[in-house]
């Protein structure tokens, strides 16, 4: 019985290549064309919204989904991380450990029986020995071990390994899976969504882990940070006019650079097709006019002269309807762009003031802060340290156990919650016209002052038709902010803003964050976020009683007091 042979990493031979790659789901196409070569130093981000096919494009590089049409060449060893590990197996974290360090062990395993047989002298020990050891070298085997055990801490993974798998949460066996691939060394990593169950120290530790390996690396991400710090090369599988994906070079920049660049060709296009068929149409128009009142001759003129102008207006119609049936727009409608509604400054010194609130369990801490119009302010801390719950002080949806919170007579203040709490049964059109209607009913808005759902350019018209129920989460998030935004406020407190949405809005709302009249506050635990906004006053809660407040931080329109 023999061995089964341990497959050895190809480092610099490695590559996985896509040539032309389609597939389906039923008619309905996932991937078009794709064309990716990925070398052992490559780092490839995969962004897209959800549906797009991100997960898909993973795993056909995987080797776990076959697609349609093209092909799929791979040499070298690769591991995959996918969102959610299967745990209804009965396994242990550590026979989870085991299985991914399996041919390091096996080759450590070999080279002892070699060891062995070496000092027996028996023939042809020599050259067994130094094949194990070229396997064992080759594998780095005696630290793979040690590999998996510093990403367990490093990712606050579970480190019993007698603990079963089904006992820990989703976000625990992703530590775990994350750790022993981290610890594997395949010469290809495949993460999808890699940053979901990781707090700050693990973000900075794969982080460093992705950019440092000697391995190539293709992840999926809506991480703007990650992408920032981490990708070399993007592949955009979001809409383009040719329904190709687009890949983009020199990093997250060069990606940000070419999809502006992308869309604004795109809508150039489509709008001189548009300019083209209004000009065709109204030629056509004109002939046809001519023909049925412009074409009679002047009082006793001959039929031949009256049928021979007939004919050629007739024909001046059909040259024109050919032309135009002949420049129809084939260029798709371009994505929308946001349009943040101008939002008034209000005067006054100070629209919105919270003064020494706490709430006991949720905000031990005591915060004094003052808003006034183009204040900013971004409030961050650990998960459990009271971000949310003092935005909701600050919305008055929650009463403070000690403090006050005072809002100047008029301000209106509009809130994003962390989780969409819209009704599922509604059409989005009909609720958010709904809500239109209760603020002029209530005075709080002036009819002139509606800003309509397609207007903020947040969800197409056949999108607005559907139940809230069936929008995606995405879809929710832009009705959330469509219906926060309905009210103008001269206050916006936003929680997680930038949960579910595109990588582009996050940028058009980020922008619209530094530009509005309106006072911003906002919670995120969002890196890229924070790093765009970090010229703001920023409070930290540190969730738990120090004896003191905040440092007090006095900026134009935003302060903490005491």
């Amino acid at each position: 019985m023999h061995a089964t042979p341990i497959a050895l990493p190809a480092r610099h031979r490695a590559q996985l290549t896509l040539s032309d790659v389609s597939l389906m789901r039923g008619a309905t196409p996932v991937l078009t064309s794709v064309d990716l070569t990925v070398t052992p130093t490559s780092r490839t981000a995969i962004v897209g919204e959800n549906g797009r096919g991100k997960s898909s494009l993973l795993h056909v590089l995987a080797g776990t989904l076959a697609p349609d049409s093209g092909t799929v060449h791979r040499v070298g060893t690769l591991g995959i991380a996918e969102q959610e590990m299967s745990a209804d197996d009965g396994r242990t974290v550590g026979q989870a450990i085991a299985d991914a360090i399996a041919e390091p062990v096996a080759a450590l395993a070999a080279l002892d029986l070699a060891g062995a047989a070496l000092a027996e002298g028996g023939p042809g020990a020599d050259d067994r020995y130094a094949a194990a050891l070229e396997t064992a070298e080759a594998l780095d085997a005696w630290d793979a071990e040690r590999r998996v055990l510093i990403a367990l801490e490093a990712l606050d993974a579970e480190t019993d390994q007698t603990r079963l798998l089904a006992e820990l949460s989703v976000g625990q066996r992703y530590r775990v899976r994350l750790a022993c691939l981290l610890g594997a060394d395949h010469d290809f990593l495949l993460l999808d969504e890699p940053t979901n169950h990781l707090d700050r120290s693990g973000l900075d530790f794969l982080t460093a882990q992705l950019r440092s390996r000697k391995g190539g690396v293709v992840f999926v991400s809506h991480d703007r940070a990650l992408l920032a710090d981490v990708a070399e090369t993007i592949v955009d599988l979001d809409p383009t006019p040719d329904e190709l994906p687009r890949v983009y070079g020199d990093g997250f920049d060069g990606y940000r650079q070419g999809r502006v660049a992308e869309r604004e060709r795109w809508e150039q296009a489509y709008e001189r097709q548009q300019l083209e068929q209004a000009r065709l149409q109204d030629s056509l128009s004109a002939a046809q006019n001519r023909l049925v009142t412009g074409w009679r001759p002047e009082k006793g003129a001959d039929k031949h002269g009256r049928a021979t102008r007939a004919a050629g207006l007739t024909q001046s119609v059909h040259r024109r309807q050919e032309a135009l049936e002949a420049h129809a727009v084939t260029v798709p409608v371009p994505p929308q762009r946001f349009r943040f509604p101008e939002l008034q400054a209000r005067a006054g010194a100070e629209l919105l003031t919270a003064v020494r609130v706490s709430v006991a369990e949720r905000l031990a801490e005591p915060v004094s802060l003052a808003l006034s119009r183009e204040g900013r302010l971004a409030i961050t801390g650990p998960n459990g340290a009271g971000k949310s719950t003092l935005l909701s002080l600050l919305a008055g949806s929650l009463p403070p156990d000690s403090g006050v919170v005072r809002v100047q007579p008029g301000t209106r203040v509009g809130v994003l919650p962390q989780e969409s709490s819209l009704p599922a049964d509604r059409r989005a059109a009909e609720l958010f016209e709904a809500h239109l209607g209760r603020l002029e009913a209530s005075g709080v808005l002036a009819a002139s002052d509606n800003v309509g759902l397609s207007r903020l350019g947040l969800l197409r018209p056949r999108e607005a038709g559907k139940r809230v129920g069936d929008l995606s989460m995405g879809q929710r998030r832009r009705l959330d902010l469509a219906v926060v935004l309905a009210s103008r406020p001269h206050v916006l407190l936003l929680d997680e803003p930038t949960n579910h949405l595109s990588i582009a809005l996050v940028d058009e709302l980020t922008e619209a964050f530094g530009a509005t009249q309106a006072a911003v506050v906002l919670s995120t635990h969002d890196r890229q976020l924070l790093r765009d906004v970090e010229h703001w006053p920023q409070l930290r809660l540190q969730g738990r009683v120090t004896g003191r407040e905040s440092a007090p931080v006095s900026v134009a329109g935003a302060r903490m007091t005491r």
